[in-house]
């Protein structure tokens, strides 16, 4: 019988990248972690000031704030380096966070109700996300807190650091799904009454999605989450985790209220919008703190009007 899904083996190149990343994370343990977040932060805006797709980000900045001088869009494109880099070395930073650490790395948390009540019906819950603020540590505080949590990921191309970041994430009391595995696995967690977190707001080639209107484009958006909600009547929240004046965090979580038209299409669709709108809300109110390097618009529907230069 053939073997299938074998990962391939690492290469020179990937066992580099690992040596380097895990003795650096083995020297920042020795700092505290807000320091070893600075020096994430000095490292984003490095890679801002050396040009690593900084022409995407800033072009997607200023489509999405037309009324943005240039000034303001370079300013939003460093902070979202700064917070690029800080997120990489926090998430790296986790193994180091006890339970009680990693509830102290917030200030608040606003909406934990909609977690409870979703809970309560006894099917699971599923919670969408975006690259907005630290989406690494929001799915680590929901777990602290006492929840179950899987969280949907997808393979990395360097499987020894996917391996690290897997057991720094389990370390945390969150239990990852691969997306391979997603649509046998999903429903088995939601059964077993955990929640299970997906980051919604990347095109991807193959993955089924749905074209929603993100910044007044369509963008192309997985519509897993709102396909499990619809098929099997599941509760979903969105949530975001995004820093504060005080360094800490501030952890947002609000109810996704299911469509129910008698179209499962059309509903499906009209939840992934819902999302993605709570989602670009959250943007507009922290615009430094998203991911704006990945090509958010790089997918575009047939007939669809040509993209501005530089996304």
């Amino acid at each position: 019988m053939p073997v299938t899904d074998v990962p391939p083996p690492p290469t020179l190149q990937h066992r580099l990248e690992y040596i380097a990343i895990r003795g650096m994370v083995a020297l920042l343990k020795l700092i505290p972690f807000y320091s070893a977040s600075d020096f994430g932060g000095m490292l984003g805006r490095l890679a801002y000031r050396t040009g690593i797709r900084a022409r995407v980000a800033e072009a997607q900045i200023r489509f999405a704030f037309p009324g943005f001088s240039d000034e303001d869009v370079r300013r939003i494109a460093r902070e979202s380096y700064d917070n690029l880099g800080r997120t990489s070395i926090e998430a790296a930073m986790m193994e180091k966070c006890q339970r009680k650490a990693m509830i102290d790395l917030f200030e608040s948390i606003d909406g934990w109700e909609h977690v409870d009540a979703a809970l309560a019906q006894g099917r699971g819950a599923l919670l969408v996300t975006g690259h907005l603020g630290n989406w690494e540590v929001g799915g680590a505080c929901i777990a602290a807190n006492g929840t179950q949590v899987d969280a949907v990921a997808r393979h990395m191309s360097n499987r020894l650091f996917e391996k690290y970041l897997t057991e720094v994430r389990e370390q945390n009391g969150l239990r990852v799904i691969f997306d391979d595995q997603a649509v046998r696995q999903i429903p088995r967690s939601l059964r077993e009454n955990r929640i299970v977190g997906s980051l919604v707001d990347q095109g991807v080639a193959g993955l089924a999605s749905s074209f929603v209107p993100f910044f007044g484009r369509l963008a192309k958006t997985p519509r897993g989450p709102a396909v499990f909600m619809q098929r099997l009547n599941v509760p979903m929240v969105f949530a975001v985790a995004v820093r504060q004046a005080s360094r800490k965090y501030r952890l947002i979580i609000e109810p996704v209220a299911p469509v129910e038209t008698g179209d499962r299409e059309a509903d499906i669709t009209a939840v992934v919008a819902t999302f993605t709108a709570r989602l670009e809300y959250w943007v507009r109110q922290y615009p430094g703190q998203y991911f704006w390097q990945h090509r958010r618009w790089k997918y575009q529907p047939d007939g669809a009007p040509p993209l501005p230069d530089g996304m």
